[in-house]
């Protein structure tokens, strides 16, 4: 009796992308929180914000989708079978608009600086149109996944700079 070897599903890898690729994003989110967190931050409890300024409690469960469109969207583009090299500038792209988006609390929270917090969160918000158009052109649905990323960005950006206006 001769046995057939058992074979893992291809499916399996990709899953497992799917997966290092989500609680990556997560865990950068998740850190970067925690070291610049607002939470129990008297400094920022006496700023003065727009009547606009959403809750606190919105800002966990919104970044937790984000960064889990982040996530599937860079799985998009790691598993895609077009050679390495045509997905580096993607990868660099995204990296960048990862370290930025890690140190924009850290800058705003931490080291209590709004003006420093608004140049970085501009900064933010072009590399992830850089990191958008890269995404593009290797998997439209993987650009399309950052979209309210962008938008979020875009309207914190808005926030920082009338927070940084009046204080």
């Amino acid at each position: 009796m001769t046995t057939t070897p058992v074979r893992t599903p291809r499916n399996t890898s990709s899953i497992w992308k799917l997966i290092i690729a989500i609680l990556a994003c997560e865990a950068i989110g998740f850190t970067s929180g925690l070291i610049g967190s607002a939470a129990m931050n008297t400094w920022f409890d006496n700023l003065q914000k727009p009547s606009w300024n959403p809750p606190g409690y919105l800002f966990a469960p919104v970044w937790t989708l984000l960064y889990a469109l982040m996530g599937i969207a860079f799985w998009l583009i790691w598993k895609n079978e077009i050679p390495a090299a045509n997905k580096r500038s993607a990868y660099v792209a995204f990296a960048l608009q990862l370290f930025l988006n890690f140190w924009w609390s850290i800058i705003f929270f931490r080291f209590q600086s709004p003006f420093f917090a608004l140049i970085e969160i501009l900064l933010l918000l072009l590399a992830i149109i850089l990191t958008i158009f890269q995404f593009s052109k290797i998997s439209k649905t993987a650009g399309w996944l950052l979209v309210p990323y962008l938008l979020w960005v875009s309207f914190a950006s808005v926030l920082n700079y009338t927070i940084w206006s009046l204080n």
